[in-house]
């Protein structure tokens, strides 16, 4: 794998048969984590919105949180393709609105932007400016309030509805394309039909490559999600190491004379 990973090695590894690793991160530490991990592409996903913001939903994120957060995984990634995604309300009005968005992130860091639904126009655009895109479609966050909550999209009658959404957005121009709570049989058939990569997130395994969040990854999430894996007890170990701080600090025993100068 080249030292330095861009849009168009990413959509050639789909031509290789090669999988493609897509991890989050909204800070330095966990970008340089991921980084030397080996991630393909590290994504600074709205997502922050959830995982570390507090909110309930991605829909309060706003440009200048994602400005603010590319910049900080941008200071840790220095192989793996950094993409930003491009929060609610910043590209829906208009396709300047939206070629605006995607040059504050680029300008911050990101090498392309990720956005969500069938916004063609604003993909082609974004892509005329000199911005790689990555499409997304399925279960789009930034729609929870549409749908009535995170729900697996693409069901009996509506899979054709996801299959056109993912050939426009292919068609646009984007580079590849995230598919998010959809069946895997479905998630096949758009992978089978499409030439670009599909990054699986509920969808399967047979997706051209899969993004999970960095901190469901580390099983640092209080409430397990069906469609990630925890590959360490991470909240565990950490309120454990927390508390023995906690009773050392009480007893007195740290700092030590090790500790003090």
């Amino acid at each position: 794998m080249p030292e330095i990973i861009t849009a168009p090695i990413i959509r050639s590894m789909r031509t290789k048969g090669e999988k493609v690793v897509c991890i989050t991160a909204y800070d330095a530490v966990f970008g340089e984590l991921a980084d030397a991990a080996g991630a393909d592409i590290v994504l600074v996903g709205d997502s922050v919105g959830n995982t570390v913001l507090g909110y309930s939903s991605t829909i309060p994120v706003n440009l200048e949180d994602m400005v603010h957060h590319t910049r900080a995984v941008r200071r840790g990634v220095k192989r793996a393709l950094l993409i930003a995604d491009l929060p609610f309300g910043s590209y829906q009005s208009s396709t300047e609105q939206a070629v605006q968005a995607a040059v504050a992130l680029v300008k911050a860091g990101a090498q392309a932007v990720k956005l969500e639904g069938s916004y063609t126009q604003a993909i082609a655009e974004i892509i005329r400016a000199g911005i790689p895109v990555m499409g997304h479609v399925g279960m789009t966050p930034q729609s929870i309030n549409l749908y009535g909550g995170f729900r697996v999209q693409g069901k009996g009658d509506h899979a054709q509805g996801v299959l056109n959404a993912a050939k426009q957005v292919q068609n646009a121009g984007a580079f590849a394309i995230v598919l998010e709570l959809i069946p895997a049989a479905l998630s096949a058939q758009i992978t089978d039909l499409l030439h670009i990569p599909t990054i699986g997130i509920g969808a399967g395994v047979n997706c051209s490559g899969q993004v999970q969040v960095i901190y469901d990854v580390l099983g640092l999430s209080q409430t397990p999600l069906k469609h990630a894996k925890s590959y360490v007890a991470g909240r565990e170990s950490l309120v454990s190491a927390i508390k023995q701080y906690t009773s050392d600090v009480r007893e007195g025993v740290f700092p030590g004379d090790e500790n003090s100068f």
